[in-house]
C-alpha cells in the first residue's frame, strides 16, 4: 500500500513544535538545552575519573594528592548527577502543559469545525489519529523533548569523543562506526516493524476500549441484562484480546532477532577493540590509565553513534504523528468562519431557500432536491412528514450546519454563506432530535455557562418548558448535578423531562429564530398537550420552525408543508390540507384512528 507523504518534515515539526513551548512554556526549550549538555558533562567527567586517579597511581603521587583529585571529581559528579536530577524532576511539568495546549487546539479544532467535516471519514481518521498523539507522556507531542535532548546528547558526545579517539587506529574507528551503522540497520527494521504495523496494534485498542466503555456504560445496562449481552461482549473482547497477543508475538520475534544480532555485533566490536589497545599498548607503552580511557571511550562513542541513529529515527517518527497532528488542525474548513458581511439588525429574520438541492458524501441520491421555500419574519411555520422525507437534513441546511450542494439560503436576502458562520449560528436557539445533555448542574444546562447565570430568565424557561415542580423537587433544585458519569449524586431524567429541559436551553438563548425538531417526540400526550398551549408565548416576536412526523400537533401553526422524498409535497394551513384530501389528510386519518376509542384497525 503506497503511503502518503507528509505534509511537513522533521525540521519544519520541530520548529513548530518549539514556537508552541515558546508561546506556552519556555523553560522546556531551556532544560532541553541543559539536560543535554550535562549529560554531556557527566558522561566526560565518568570517562577521565578512573584513568586519572589510576596514573596518580602508576606516578606515586603523594597521598594528599590522590584524595584531592578524588574529592574533586566526586563533587563535579555530584553536582552534575543532582543538577541532572533536579531537571528531570522539574521537566516534566512544562512538557505536559505544551502536549495540554495542543489537546486545547484539536478540543478546538473538534468543536468548532464546519459541520460537514464531522461526517467526513479523512476527518474522522485523522481527528483519532492526532487525539492518539496527544493521548500521554509517551506520545509524540510530548515524547519529542525527550527525543531532542537525547539527540542533542549524543551529537555534543559524539563531537568531544571524536576528539579524544583522534589519535587512535583509524581501522578501530572504522570498525566501530561499522558495526554501529549494521546493528541499527537491524534496530531499525525492528523499529519500523512496529511502527508500519502500529495501526494493528491501534484497532485493538480502539476495539477493546470501546467494548469496555459499552460494558459499564448507563444506556447500555438494561440492553444488556434484559437481552443477555454479557458473554457476546465478553467474547468479543477475548477475540479481540486474542489479535493483540498474535501482534505482540509477532513484534516479539522481531525485536528478538534484532537483539540477537545487536548482542554479537557488540561482542566483535569489544574483541576487536580489546586486540588492537593491547596492541598498541605493547607497541606504545600504553599505560594502564590511558588504555582504560581509550576502551571506556570506545564503547561510550559506540553509544553515542548509536543513540544519534536510533534518536534520528525516533525523531522522524514522531515527526509523522506531529505532521497528523498539524494537517488535522489545519483541515480544509467550507464554512467561514472569519471576516465576511455584517448580520443585518433586526428583530425578526426572513430565511429564503432558493432551489436547493444537497446530496450527502457517498450517497448516490440527493436528499433535498430542488427544494424553494420562504420562511417569513415572524412566521411559525411547520414542517411534517414520514421519517426520511429530509426534514431533519432541511433543518439543518436552515440554521447553516450544512451548505447545499446547488442552490442558495439566504438571510433577509443575503447568501448565509457570505456571513461569519459563528455569527449566523448566534441567531438561532434550537431543540435537535439528538439530545446533548451535559455532567453539569440543572442551572448550567439550561444556561449553557457556569458564571452570569440569569436565574430569573431560567425560572421562567422553566416555566414555559413545563419542567418547574419537577425541578423543585430535586434534592438541591436548580444546583442538582444532572448524570452520574462525572458527578454520583446526579440525578437521572426521563426522556421526557430530557427533552423538556433542552427545550428550556433553547429558549434561555432566546435568539430571533427558533427551531424544534420532534421536541415532543418523548412526551406522552397530556404533555405535549401543555407544549402547544405554550407555544405561542414561546414563539412570540420570534420566526419559529417546527418539525414533526405527529400532524396533529401543528395545527397552532401559520403553515404546514408536507415533506416527501426531499420536496414539498403539499403546502398550506392544517384545515386546507384537510380540505384539500391529499396526502396530509389520509396520513392526519391514519394517525387520528389511534386516538379515536371503538375505531376497527
Amino acid at each position: 500500500m503506497e503511503t502518503k507523504k507528509p505534509k511537513y518534515n522533521v525540521f519544519q515539526n520541530v520548529a513548530w513544535m518549539c514556537g508552541l513551548a515558546w508561546k506556552h512554556r519556555r523553560r522546556v526549550l531551556l532544560f532541553v538545552l541543559l539536560s543535554a549538555s550535562l549529560e554531556v558533562l557527566f558522561s566526560l567527567t565518568q570517562l577521565y575519573v578512573v584513568p586519572q586517579i589510576l596514573t596518580l597511581v602508576e606516578r606515586r603521587q603523594s597521598l594528599s594528592a590522590l584524595l584531592t583529585t578524588i574529592t574533586l571529581f566526586s563533587a563535579a559528579l555530584f553536582f552534575l548527577n543532582f543538577t541532572k536530577e533536579y531537571l528531570s524532576q522539574n521537566q516534566m511539568f512544562p512538557r505536559i502543559d505544551v502536549r495540554v495546549a495542543i489537546i486545547g487546539l484539536l478540543g478546538k479544532k473538534c468543536n468548532t469545525t464546519s459541520f460537514p467535516n464531522t461526517l467526513n471519514p479523512a476527518f474522522i481518521r485523522l481527528r483519532d489519529k492526532a487525539h492518539w498523539a496527544a493521548e500521554g507522556n509517551d506520545e509524540a507531542t510530548e515524547k519529542i523533548w525527550d527525543t531532542l535532548t537525547k539527540l542533542l546528547t549524543n551529537a555534543g558526545g559524539f563531537a568531544l569523543y571524536l576528539t579524544i579517539l583522534s589519535n587512535l587506529d583509524p581501522v578501530l574507528l572504522m570498525v566501530t562506526v561499522a558495526t554501529c551503522v549494521i546493528g541499527f540497520g537491524v534496530s531499525r527494521y525492528a523499529n519500523n516493524w512496529e511502527y508500519d504495523h502500529r495501526e494493528e496494534a491501534e484497532q485493538c485498542h480502539t476495539k477493546r476500549r470501546y467494548i469496555r466503555s459499552t460494558a459499564e456504560s448507563l444506556p447500555m445496562a438494561k440492553d444488556i441484562r434484559i437481552f443477555g449481552l454479557q458473554n457476546w461482549l465478553n467474547d468479543l473482547y477475548a477475540s479481540v484480546h486474542d489479535a493483540y497477543l498474535a501482534y505482540r508475538l509477532r513484534a516479539e520475534r522481531v525485536k528478538l532477532l534484532a537483539s540477537v544480532t545487536e548482542a554479537v555485533l557488540t561482542v566483535a566490536r569489544n574483541a576487536i577493540a580489546y586486540f588492537l589497545l593491547i596492541r598498541m599498548a605493547l607497541r606504545e607503552n600504553l599505560s594502564v590509565g590511558t588504555f582504560l580511557l581509550y576502551f571506556t571511550a570506545i564503547s561510550t562513542f559506540t553509544q553515542w553513534v548509536m543513540g544519534i541513529l536510533e534518536e534520528s529515527l525516533a525523531l522522524h517518527k514522531e515527526s509523522l504523528d506531529l505532521s497528523i497532528v498539524r494537517e488535522f488542525l489545519e483541515f480544509p474548513e467550507s464554512f467561514r468562519f472569519a471576516g465576511g458581511r455584517e448580520i443585518p439588525a433586526a428583530k425578526t429574520y426572513e430565511l429564503k431557500l432558493q432551489d436547493v438541492c444537497f446530496r450527502y458524501d457517498g450517497a448516490q441520491e440527493d436528499t433535498i432536491h430542488h427544494l424553494s421555500l420562504t420562511i417569513h419574519a415572524g412566521e411559525k411555520l411547520a414542517i411534517v412528514g414520514l421519517n426520511g422525507a429530509g426534514k431533519s437534513t432541511l433543518v439543518k441546511l436552515l440554521c447553516g450546519l450544512l451548505d447545499p450542494t446547488e442552490g442558495n439560503v439566504l438571510l433577509n436576502g443575503c447568501d448565509v454563506r457570505e456571513f461569519n458562520r459563528e455569527e449566523y449560528y448566534k441567531l438561532f436557539s434550537a431543540v435537535f432530535q439528538e439530545f446533548s445533555i451535559l455532567d453539569a448542574t440543572v442551572a448550567e444546562n439550561i444556561a449553557q455557562c457556569a458564571e452570569g447565570i440569569d436565574y430569573e430568565k431560567v425560572h421562567v424557561c422553566l416555566e414555559q418548558a413545563g419542567l418547574t415542580q419537577a425541578i423543585a423537587d430535586l434534592p438541591q433544585g436548580l444546583q442538582t448535578h444532572v448524570g452520574r458519569e462525572v458527578f454520583l449524586d446526579g440525578v437521572l431524567f426521563s426522556g421526557g423531562q430530557t427533552q423538556r429541559l433542552m427545550l428550556a436551553r433553547a429558549l434561555y438563548k432566546d435568539a430571533p429564530m427558533l427551531i424544534l425538531d420532534e421536541p415532543t417526540a418523548a412526551l406522552d400526550p397530556l404533555a405535549e398537550n401543555d407544549i402547544y398551549r405554550k407555544y405561542n408565548d414561546m414563539t412570540t416576536g420570534k420566526t419559529a420552525l417546527f418539525i414533526s412526523h405527529r400532524l396533529a400537533s401543528t395545527r397552532f401553526c401559520d403553515r404546514i408543508i408536507l415533506l416527501a422524498d426531499g420536496a414539498i409535497a403539499e403546502e398550506g394551513t392544517h384545515e386546507s390540507l384537510l380540505a384539500l384530501g391529499g396526502e396530509y389528510a389520509k396520513l392526519f386519518e391514519v394517525q387520528s384512528r389511534y386516538y379515536q376509542e371503538g375505531r376497527d384497525f
